[in-house]
């Protein structure tokens, strides 16, 4: 081979795998559902690569992490959630929603504060309009 085809190779194939590795993260930021998902800060321990979601749904809450390979979904029915706390730092906050089980619960660490506080009011709103709705269902 000539020498300055071993050069386009020797350039060319870091290039691909550069904007390879920089696709694959990028799509794997994309959110994973539609409508309130909250992605963490990169800034936060944790969150560099692949930061974690959540999006907060009239009949769920979904904490969503996504992996090199797969992602690591964890789902709480609003029915259960018992509390939801923020706890707000210098620059982030962290959010805790505990379930009724006592177990299981959602932390995730990293979000916005203002964010933080969108998803606790949504979860409280949610599950006043779900536990409004089943009081007023007729009894069987």
């Amino acid at each position: 081979m000539e020498p300055h085809v071993l050069t386009v190779f020797a350039v060319a194939i870091p290039l691909v795998l550069l904007l390879t590795f920089v696709m694959w993260v990028v799509f794997r930021n994309l959110p994973f559902a539609q409508g309130n998902v909250f992605k963490a800060s990169r800034f936060s321990r944790g969150n560099r690569l692949f930061p974690t979601q959540v999006a907060v749904t009239p009949t769920s809450v979904v904490h969503y992490t996504p992996h090199w390979i797969g992602a690591h979904e964890h789902s709480i029915h609003m029915a259960h959630v018992a509390s939801v706390r923020v706890d707000s730092g210098l620059l982030f906050a962290d959010v805790f929603i505990e379930t009724t089980g006592g177990t299981g619960g959602i932390r995730c660490a990293g979000h916005h504060k203002a964010d933080a506080d969108r998803m606790k009011l949504l979860v409280e709103r949610y599950q006043s309009e779900y536990f409004r709705s089943e009081a007023q269902r007729p009894a069987r």
